[in-house]
């Protein structure tokens, strides 16, 4: 690995903000690798600013890129922590494999991230919630409009010194009964930015209509509870959490599989099944549901206020957020910050 004396200076002359907001403010060095004839190069550490592409890069034209979303945690002076790296590290080669990418190593996804998060160690905010938000990606840069796999690829790792994502508490979520944001068979369980992009314009719609983000029912019936934009789900009856089973239309995600362990290891009951989502909304308004929330490495845990739908109708919980979803945010952000300990092999402290 290499880093160059340019990206030692802008470690030496970088100040970090007050406020840095959720991924506003980007550290000053990033990683660099290129894959070519075969196979994956040197990494390299290099100051944060624009890359050179050329305009016919296939990543412009046909998204052959995928990403990661982690985060490194320091808090009480202890740290800097990372969570369950290898998961990350797991998820991106599989990404990878569905795009067409080739996959990389655990030296040189794991040697980026940890030797960033070590150089940029004393700009981790260390606000309970806050951390430094790491972005690994992979994307195409062979130059040429044919339509087949790239032969060059470039891994890069960026960070993020960040607050809370949803700073406001607990969110409004619309519906979405009409379009559809993945379908068997397809990239839904991939990180691959056209997921992301596919669900944008629901976005811009909900928030016309004065809510905060969207709800994707499944592809074949549009009955059957998926995740939100970015985010899975969870509803919690009594001490029963529930959240519906991960398939190749809904992301494996990291938070997801932890709070099911935690609730698990706490004695709460948790159900892996489908959701039906007019039975949710008949269950919120006998109150048989009595919470539910989204989750994600950006957001960690955010409670949901109320649903609604085109019909203007409003389903609101008493409580948000409520006992369970806060108990279980408190859980695993102690674990990640250091305070608590917890599974084996869940937090890895970088030197």
């Amino acid at each position: 690995m290499n880093i160059t004396q340019e990206a030692r200076d802008a470690i030496s002359k970088f100040k970090l903000p007050q406020e840095v907001g959720f991924g506003q403010v980007l550290a000053p060095v990033m990683a660099s690798c290129d894959y070519e004839n075969g196979k994956w190069g040197d990494l390299e550490i290099i100051p944060y600013g624009p890359i050179k592409l050329y305009p016919t890069a296939k990543v412009f034209h046909y998204a052959q890129e995928i990403f990661e979303g982690m985060k490194a945690y320091k808090a009480d002076g202890n740290g800097p922590f990372l969570f369950r790296p290898l998961e990350n590290f797991h998820r991106f080669n599989f990404s990878a494999k569905r795009m067409a990418i080739p996959e990389i190593s655990e030296e040189v996804f794991m040697g980026a991230v940890n030797t960033i998060v070590s150089l940029c160690s004393d700009f981790i905010p260390e606000e309970a919630g806050s951390s430094l938000y790491i972005r690994p990606f992979i994307f195409a840069t062979e130059e040429n409009l044919g339509i087949k796999p790239s032969q060059k690829f470039k891994f890069m790792v960026v960070a993020s010194p960040s607050g809370t994502y949803y700073s406001a508490g607990a969110m409004s979520v619309l519906i979405q009964r009409e379009m559809v944001r993945a379908f068997p068979g397809g990239t839904g369980a991939a990180k691959t930015g056209g997921n992301y992009a596919g669900s944008l314009l629901s976005n811009v719609e909900a928030a016309k209509k004065g809510y905060m983000n969207s709800l994707w029912l499944d592809a074949k019936e549009h009955t059957y509870i998926e995740e939100l934009s970015g985010m899975n789900f969870f509803a919690v009856y009594g001490n029963e959490l529930v959240t519906p089973p991960v398939s190749d239309t809904i992301l494996d995600g990291i938070t997801r599989k932890s709070l099911i362990d935690l609730a698990e290891l706490s004695g709460i009951k948790v159900s892996v099944r489908k959701i039906n989502i007019n039975e949710l909304l008949e269950d919120i308004e006998q109150k048989r549901c009595t919470e539910a929330f989204a989750c994600g490495t950006a957001a960690i845990i955010t409670p949901i206020e109320y649903f609604g739908d085109d019909s203007g109708q409003k389903y609101s919980f008493e409580k948000a957020p409520g006992e369970m979803s806060t108990q279980l945010r408190e859980m695993l952000l102690d674990i990640q910050e250091g305070r608590r300990s917890g599974p084996e092999n869940w937090v890895i402290k970088i030197d």
